[in-house]
């Protein structure tokens, strides 16, 4: 396919229901098709929004038994599209929860996948706070994951706010870069695009940040506002509001003309011993 690909990113408003949540995502992802998208990414928790550790239980299922996460594989497979399934809740033989995010191929076949490594610990004001830690474990590894465009850096969410994440997949010979996310409203106006400029900036990469939007559940609303940012920081697509898809024509040219202009993204402090 060379360097030259089309990406969507799928802007959902998913609920507690898995099964309406898998017809929403059917839904989006076979527009996204009709629209020639190669690369197809869907947003944190695609599959349920939840905190309540019990639902989540009772709703999810081990990763090789997960009806959603096979319907997509099969869809990418049908299709012959690539998809970065945001995130999806799994649970282990134990009974854990990981908020996992999948790279898919063409083929219907996992490349790669990566559990969601910083916790979503955080106190916006005294009647909205989040302890994400008291219900999933959290990952361990960063990942990174081979398509025909180039590498493609695996994070969600709150882990935008960690650059060395970014760095290291950098360093791991990474150009795109995925953050899907369910950002709260308030840190959204506050931090969202800048945050995601930022990362394509010193990284020079890619970013495709597909969103979570709208009233979630009764006690959970989501910021919306989908985006695909040039490794030059600027916003090439925005999704503000409602469910759909943003699309746009990547050249993958782009990321090695910028970090040849401003290689800023290698980075000389990190090969220095600290004392």
């Amino acid at each position: 396919m060379g360097k030259r690909f089309k990406v969507a990113c799928v802007q959902l408003n998913s609920g507690q229901s898995v099964k309406k949540n898998l017809d929403q995502t059917l839904k989006y992802l076979t527009k996204a098709v009709k629209l020639d998208a190669n690369l197809i990414l869907t947003p944190e928790i695609t599959n349920i929004v939840s905190l309540n550790q019990k639902h989540l239980l009772k709703e999810t299922y081990p990763e090789k038994n997960d009806p959603f996460l096979k319907k997509i594989k099969e869809f990418a497979k049908n299709n012959s599209v690539w998809v970065v399934l945001g995130s999806i809740i799994v649970k282990d033989k134990n009974e854990s929860l990981y908020n996992r995010s999948y790279l898919i191929s063409n083929k219907g076949v996992i490349i790669s996948k990566y559990d969601k490594i910083h916790m979503f610990d955080a106190i916006i004001s005294s009647k909205e706070f989040y302890k994400e830690s008291s219900i999933f474990t959290a990952g361990k590894k960063v990942k990174i994951g081979q398509t025909p465009w180039g590498k493609v850096g695996l994070s969600i969410c709150y882990d935008m706010r960690f650059p060395e994440l970014y760095r290291s997949q950098v360093a791991g010979g990474a150009k795109i870069i995925s953050i899907p996310s369910a950002f709260t409203v308030t840190t959204g106006k506050a931090h969202w695009h800048t945050l995601l400029k930022a990362r394509a900036i010193e990284s020079g990469c890619y970013v495709f940040a597909p969103a979570q939007c709208g009233q979630n559940t009764p006690k959970r609303k989501t910021y919306g506002h989908s985006l695909i940012v040039s490794p030059y920081g600027k916003i090439l697509k925005e999704k503000m509001s409602g469910t759909g898809i943003i699309t746009c024509k990547i050249n993958m040219d782009e990321v090695d003309n910028i970090r040849k202009n401003m290689p800023s993204y290698q980075s000389k402090l990190l090969k220095r011993t600290i004392s």
